[in-house]
């Protein structure tokens, strides 16, 4: 019972800094665009998932992305980036003794169909029309490709100091 108490803790704490993490990476680390901003958080999100145990990771995508949008004037895009960012999470798996798995490479690509369809979507239903979003393609496009970079990068690290094994 104390060892799975102290594992939950664990978790608090590392979803905590995850969440951190996305949000300066989303909020004061990225590039401005058309709509909003090109940014890397979402390789933490990535990066989280491959970690953490379901509900955790859905806060770090989920909490990570709304307090970025609430807190930088795109708080009409929370809802979506909720919705958005806690479906990413799905994409990946936690199992293993590897983050960088042959399945989580290959979650890459759902993820980023996920994002770009998601935020064009969502941008539809703000503008009232289909074509207006249609120019904020090419920036989440290269936002999945650069968060893809990050958990690259994380991944690897965090394998090569065996990462998985203690949490």
């Amino acid at each position: 019972m104390k060892q799975r108490k102290q594992k939950q803790v664990t978790y608090m704490c590392l979803a905590g800094v995850l969440v951190a993490l996305v949000f300066v990476f989303t909020a004061y680390l990225h590039i401005p665009s058309a709509a909003g901003y090109v940014h890397v958080g979402d390789g933490f999100i990535y990066f989280a998932a491959c970690l953490l145990p379901l509900p955790y990771a859905l806060f770090v995508g989920a909490g990570g992305a709304v307090l970025a949008d609430g807190l930088t004037g795109y708080a009409i895009w929370a809802p979506g980036s909720a919705v958005i960012k806690a479906l990413i999470v799905l994409c990946f798996c936690r199992k293993g003794n590897k983050i960088a798995s042959k399945r989580n490479w290959m979650a890459l690509l759902p993820a980023a169909l996920i994002c770009v369809g998601g935020y064009y979507l969502y941008g539809s239903l703000l503008a009232g029309n289909f074509a207006a979003p249609a120019a904020d393609i090419p920036g989440n496009v290269m936002q999945a490709v650069c968060s893809s970079v990050l958990f690259a990068v994380l991944a690897i690290a965090a394998d090569k100091i065996k990462l998985k094994k203690i949490c």
